[in-house]
């Protein structure tokens, strides 16, 4: 049997830094989820694809934050509160994702989190955040 996987080797992070988020893809879907007041009525199984696709935007969305940040002086105020940002983030997202609208909501608004820090340091060192 064949694998319709395919495994990249990208050792220096370059396709991070090539590959633009789709940014209003993401503020669609935050809108959306954040939008629902009660069941969506969704399956468990939709919920969960909504709650990884979220995952991987939040993941994505850090490494910019990340890679911004670091462009900061160690001391300087926008870079801690990234810092506060990112760490949050990296505890959130060290929690499978289920197929709950909790869950789901809880991603979206953990990727709305991290584009305001996004867009914080972009007003703060615009030359740190290259924003399609």
């Amino acid at each position: 049997m064949s694998s319709t996987h395919l495994v990249l080797h990208d050792p220096e992070g370059r396709l991070d830094a090539e590959l633009s988020l789709d940014r209003e893809l993401h503020k669609a879907l935050v809108k959306a989820v954040l939008g629902w007041t009660g069941n969506p009525g969704l399956s468990p199984a939709d919920l969960q694809q909504i709650a990884l696709l979220l995952t991987g935007a939040a993941r994505a969305v850090a490494i910019d934050v990340r890679r911004a940040a670091d462009l900061l002086p160690e001391d300087h105020a926008v870079r801690a509160l990234a810092d506060v940002v990112l760490e949050e983030a990296d505890r959130r997202l060290s929690v499978l994702a289920e197929g709950t609208v909790g869950c789901a909501q809880s991603r979206t608004r953990l990727v709305r989190a991290l584009y305001e820090r996004l867009d914080r340091l972009a007003s703060v060192a615009p030359q740190a955040v290259t924003a399609p």
